[in-house]
């Protein structure tokens, strides 16, 4: 979506229908528009003065207000992909994948064509597909269906980053946001969990059978698996804990042994550690594993055997700029930054802060009292201990918004 000057004011992440008798054309109210920070907020199609492909124009007035949906209201990404539907006339079912929309002589956006695909019988072969009037077929206006699935939607959104998806699934009802997450596989579910507020996460965690709920736990970090299961009742909590493979239940049960807002309760036990002799060609393998944070491959930790947290002693870390700079083949033992101060696992979030603070520092290592490295907090860890909780709610202050409130009077 683009201003009047062709600056980018966010990406559409859905439209918002209002389904109304089966006599009369669903109308399209608005849009749902992910601004910077991960915010939705609510557009009215008054406020949209063109459509084309790739891109949409808004006279540039924007109400910043979080968008909430209407129980009148239904989101057409969200909730009619994938919504069973029948042919009037000739009594075929099929899925929604697909809807358009056209702006009538009043100037409203209303859906015309809807296209649906049957089942199909046959292994790995797609059904057959029609394209037709809104008018011909039934099941768009049902409210609740007993099912729901998801693959067109999953379809949509299969390039989102992890952080993206979470906030649409935010946006999404309960049961619509149960249905997508249990279509999603273990490794994709997990990222986007991390992603979400507590609330949400407890909520479809709770919806999942034990058996993959503890699939996902493994596949979370660690810190982030330990903040959940401390949201969960107790014995829930340590049923999925005896349910997940020991050595990953080992690392959440040690990390939940921690106060919070610690240094102990923050860190991740999963950073890159190797011994002082391996080399660099080793280590700058390791750092860029895909999957690593920016701030996790910043530092490779060395320390004596075991390389298991808690590890033997830790000797020093070498940091990503120095690996960078020296012949594969050199030995990382050698070029150890062993002067800086560890963190304890008793560490405040202030001592965390004016640490990494004081070294100029996107992580650092956590340490017991043998000097044995017991995991690392990184800067991303800090920041989402030290923002508000709701902090994705709340808007940038460099956005513009509107001092009015029409949008949500052109939603009634």
């Amino acid at each position: 979506m683009f201003d009047p000057a062709g600056d980018q004011v966010g990406k559409i992440r859905d439209l918002v229908v209002a389904l109304r008798t089966e006599a009369q054309q669903p109308r399209v109210l608005g849009l749902v528009v992910e601004v910077f920070g991960r915010r939705s907020i609510f557009l009215p199609m008054t406020r949209v003065t063109h459509v084309a492909s790739g891109q949409v124009i808004t006279t540039g007035l924007v109400n910043m207000r979080r968008f909430e949906q209407r129980s009148t209201e239904t989101l057409l990404f969200g909730q009619i992909l994938d919504r069973k539907v029948r042919l009037r006339e000739t009594g075929v079912e099929g899925t929604v994948y697909d809807v358009a929309m056209e702006q009538t002589r009043s100037r409203d956006w209303v859906l015309s064509r809807v296209a649906l695909q049957e089942g199909s019988k046959r292994f790995g072969r797609k059904g057959q597909t029609h394209v037709v009037d809104w008018d011909e077929v039934d099941g768009l206006q049902a409210r609740e269906q007993e099912e729901q699935g998801a693959t067109h939607l999953l379809a949509a959104l299969e390039e989102m980053r992890p952080a993206d998806l979470a906030a649409v699934l935010h946006d999404l009802p309960a049961k619509r946001r149960g249905e997508i997450a249990a279509a999603l596989n273990d490794e994709r579910l997990a990222d986007v969990l991390e992603e979400l507020p507590e609330e949400d996460q407890v909520e479809i965690l709770g919806k999942l059978d034990s058996e993959r709920a503890a699939d996902i736990l493994e596949e979370m970090s660690p810190d982030d698996a330990a903040d959940l299961i401390a949201e969960l009742p107790p014995e829930i909590a340590e049923q999925l804990l005896r349910l997940m493979e020991p050595e990953e239940a080992e690392d959440v049960r040690r990390l939940m042994s921690y106060e919070d807002h610690t240094a102990g309760g923050m860190m991740t036990t999963e950073p890159i550690i190797l011994p002082p002799d391996a080399t660099v060609a080793e280590a700058l393998a390791l750092v860029r594993n895909a999957e690593l944070t920016p701030s996790l491959a910043a530092l490779v930790y060395v320390t004596r055997p075991p390389l298991e947290p808690p590890t033997g002693r830790l000797l020093g870390v070498a940091h990503i700029q120095r690996l960078l700079r020296e012949p594969p083949s050199t030995l990382v033992g050698g070029m150890l930054d062993s002067d800086m101060e560890s963190l304890r696992a008793v560490s405040t979030l202030e001592d965390v802060a004016r640490h990494l603070a004081t070294y100029n520092l996107v992580a650092a290592p956590v340490v017991d009292e043998n000097g044995r490295l017991l995991g690392a907090v990184t800067v991303d860890d800090l920041l989402d201990h030290l923002l508000p909780e709701n902090w994705r709610d709340r808007p940038l202050a460099s956005i513009g918004a509107a001092a009015g409130d029409d949008g949500g009077a052109a939603r009634g």
